[in-house]
């Protein structure tokens, strides 16, 4: 024999019901068949509904009813043809039996647990009884009325079962009944003395279980909507995927802990009798599923991760409780006096202080009772009053053979910390099959990625980028992500989404990844952005793996990577002004970007795409130590000078490489010298050196007048008034068989910028384009410095910096 279970969405209309059938008969035809099912869809949250509104408004209660009715019939209309009128009046008898309660409650204005019972018993009375005469046009079946067999206490809503009562009933039945197929209600059961009980919210799948265990059924089958019991929540982890075999044990801590396609008492009756128990999806029936039995095949050590959401930790502490027995035995007894169910125990060590998690709607009454049974020991400060945290969740790693392997705990809690999880509590168990933390529920959605990413996807990583700026360098960055998608999924295991986008006026977000093939149009129709909004927007996203791109060159987004750091999400900049700002601010954003496990790279603010600031890195982390630098650390200028000649005008070079955007928005800040003023100051700075952007010297060879501008057209307007002084220096280096080059110098912890006269025998001479050079004298490379040379500006390489430096985060 087998035990099917169908759940309300499988049964939740005519079609869904025509499902269940089909698969009632195929199994028929092999064993004898016990089909539980749950009340239509939603039936009794609507039936429970209409119990409280009558408490209030009858024909609100009586609007409710009939709205349930109106389904019901149309489910005998489509599904029941030889019997239906026999059927119909037996549903309307129940109907009536159902609005004389109703009415009962609003004359009395009292709604009992026993009437709550009788209430919701509706569900199923009605569903077993029109799908077992559903059946009857199909195949040999009988209906069977859960209420004769399964006998529990006096617990109106959650019945302890009289397991002696109900073995003797189900078996006596079932002896008798000589039919192929039996439909009994799922949830519903009786006192000694006949009245309706419950099995509690979840509770058909646990009548399934008691059936299969007192028939020693070959196998009990829950179907429901989904195929099988997943590694995480589907809904929430879009990753995840079914179990293929689980233990008893293993499928007991996950449903504990939030796993909804299955009730949690389910197990024990089938583990008892040690009959395997297979989660199937009605929806595509022939999908394997989970399969829970003793001696599942060996898969991974970790099986699922799951987690329970509203929770609150209760705290009871105090110095007074240290070596003084029972304040554990007290706490636990209040509690369970008044029925407030612990889902989550932790203590310390040193005794002074015992953490329980409840349910968020029992926290309140649960803080009242102890602040009772304690009253003594907080009035004379022994222990501090009760103290309740809410807004938590509680996320669980659950596998067998954990404890065969070492350091999933390190994992589990390194993953959570690196993206900014906080941990409140944790507990795990002796028998080692279950990892618990308590963390702020607003994470729960990032800390299963997370860890699902860990202990599942360890093939493939996920990086959530949050870009600003899309101009050239923005541009140029997704064409190349959008390009080179497929080859870091095949080749890097790695996968990136561009979560967000914004520029100055406009930001699109999309939580699956914004499609890079139309962004701009995406981005034209976004939504009104400011720094705050974004950063709000990035921040209420909660994605793991986050990194803010900056491919601006503005202060007033340099100015907000903190916050994105504490909210440890790495950032990514090729915008030169945080970096160049005051040393005290520089350092801060180092260490708060140690502080939070979030990576701060600017690779591209010295040599757009070269390797300069990484090299430098190992080289001092190696234990290397830079005495002096010598660089041609400008693309623009470079560009520029080895462009000008007496044959060009200055205006038109500089127009030229504006163009082509080897300069910055603002030419004035290249030429100025500013812009390679701050590069030196920063590779000064990577070397481990304590200076400001004033200790900079800047010998700048643009006129007084050009530097006061204040736009772009008065600039170039002044570079034409004097074309006669660039002239001038040009013709100064010529005569001396020099070229020009604006040079960058680091030594005995100053640093000076400057045009300047290069011979032909200078490494700097033959330095072609927009091209830079950096040459690092070093303890190791004291007189043959590490040379580092190649393209410095334009907006291609830039992109490939910012893309390298995402790489690295990815490797980390």
């Amino acid at each position: 024999m087998k035990v099917l279970k169908f759940g309300g969405s499988s049964v939740a209309n005519s079609e869904n019901i025509t499902k269940v059938l089909d698969i009632v008969a195929k199994t028929s035809k092999e064993t004898k068949v016990a089909v539980v099912v749950s009340a239509f869809g939603k039936t009794t949250d609507k039936l429970l509904a209409g119990a409280n509104e009558a408490l209030m408004d009858i024909t609100i209660a009586k609007e409710i009813l009939e709205a349930i009715k109106s389904l019901h019939f149309q489910i005998i209309e489509d599904l029941i043809f030889t019997n239906k009128k026999a059927v119909s009046e037996e549903i309307t008898a129940m109907f009536n039996r159902l609005q004389s309660i109703y009415e009962g409650v609003f004359l009395l204005q009292e709604l009992s647990d026993k009437t709550l019972a009788k209430v919701s018993s509706f569900g199923e009375r009605f569903s077993s009884f029109i799908i077992a005469n559903a059946a009857k046009e199909l195949f040999d079946a009988i209906h069977g009325e859960s209420r004769d067999l399964i006998i529990t206490n006096n617990d109106y809503l959650s019945g302890q079962v009289n397991f002696k009562l109900t073995n003797k009933n189900i078996n006596s039945f079932f002896d008798k009944n000589k039919h192929q197929v039996v439909v009994l209600g799922g949830f519903i059961s009786a006192n000694l003395e006949g009245e309706t009980t419950t099995l509690g919210r979840g509770g058909s799948d646990y009548s399934a279980s008691i059936y299969a265990a007192d028939l020693n059924a070959d196998e009990l089958q829950i179907w429901t909507d989904v195929s099988g019991m997943y590694t995480a929540n589907p809904r929430v982890v879009k990753q995840a995927y079914p179990i293929s075999e689980i233990s008893y044990e293993e499928a007991m801590e996950l449903s504990h802990f939030g796993a909804k396609v299955l009730y949690p008492p389910t197990i024990q009756p089938a583990l008892r009798k040690e009959i395997p128990i297979r989660i199937k999806n009605t929806f595509d029936p022939e999908n394997l599923g989970t399969l829970i039995s003793k001696n599942p095949k060996k898969g991974t050590d970790v099986k699922g991760i799951s987690h329970i959401e509203n929770i609150s930790l209760i705290t009871l502490e105090g110095g007074g409780m240290i070596g003084i027995p029972g304040f554990s035995k007290r706490l636990f007894e209040t509690l369970s006096q008044q029925k407030i169910n612990v889902v989550f125990i932790t203590q310390a060590s040193s005794e002074h202080s015992i953490c329980v998690g409840v349910y968020e709607n029992d926290a309140p009454k649960a803080k009242l009772l102890l602040d009772e049974t304690f009253s003594i020991e907080i009035d004379r400060k022994k222990i501090k009053p009760i103290i309740v945290e809410n807004e938590l969740a509680i996320i669980a790693v659950v596998g067998e053979s954990m404890k065969n392997h070492q350091g999933l705990s390190g994992q589990m809690f390194s993953a959570l910390g690196r993206n900014n999880v906080n941990v409140r509590a944790i507990a795990q168990g002796s028998s080692e099959k279950n990892i618990s933390a308590v963390i702020n529920k607003y994470d729960a959605e990032k800390a299963l990625n997370t860890l699902h990413e860990q202990f599942f996807e360890e093939k493939t990583k996920q990086l959530n980028l949050f870009v600003t700026g899309v101009g050239n360098v923005g541009e140029r960055f997704l064409a190349q992500l959008h390009q080179q998608k497929k080859f870091l999924k095949e080749n890097l295991k790695l996968k990136i989404r561009v979560i967000g986008i914004s520029n100055s006026r406009k930001m699109v977000f999309d939580t699956t990844g914004i499609n890079l093939k139309n962004w701009k149009e995406l981005l034209e129709n976004g939504e009104p952005t400011t720094l705050d909004t974004f950063y709000e927007k990035v921040k209420k996203s909660n994605h793991i793996n986050s990194v803010f791109i900056d491919n601006t060159a503005n202060q007033q987004v340099s100015e907000v990577y903190e916050k994105y750091l504490r909210q440890s999400i790495s950032v990514v900049t090729c915008n030169k002004i945080a970096c160049a700002s005051s040393f005290e601010n520089y350092k801060n954003l180092k260490r708060i970007s140690r502080k939070y496990n979030a990576s701060f790279l600017f690779e591209t603010n010295v040599g757009a795409g070269l390797p300069i600031i990484d090299t430098l890195k190992n080289l001092i982390n190696s234990g290397d130590r830079v005495h002096k630098i010598q660089a041609v650390l400008s693309g623009s200028l470079n560009f520029v000078f080895n462009n000008f000649n007496e044959d060009s005008t200055f205006h038109d070079v500089v127009g030229q490489a504006q163009k082509e955007g080897f300069t910055e928005p603002d030419p004035k800040i290249d030429l100025s010298g500013v812009d390679v003023a701050r590069k030196i100051l920063i590779l000064a700075r990577e070397s481990g050196y304590q200076l400001e952007l004033e200790d900079i010297a800047n010998s700048s060879f643009l006129p007084e007048e050009s530097l006061q501008t204040t736009t772009n057209k008065d600039f170039y307007a002044s570079l034409i008034k004097y074309e006669n002084h660039f002239q001038d220096i040009y013709k100064e280096a010529d005569v001396k068989d020099c070229r020009l080059k604006y040079v960058a110098e680091f030594s005995n912890g100053k640093a000076n910028v400057g045009l300047q006269h290069i011979a032909s025998d200078h490494p700097f001479y033959n330095l072609e384009g927009s091209d830079n050079i950096v040459l690092f004298f070093t303890d190791r490379y004291p007189e043959n410095p590490m040379l580092i040379k190649g393209a410095g500006a334009g907006a291609d390489v830039t992109a490939s910096g910012i893309f390298a430096d995402v790489i690295r985060i990815a490797n980390q």
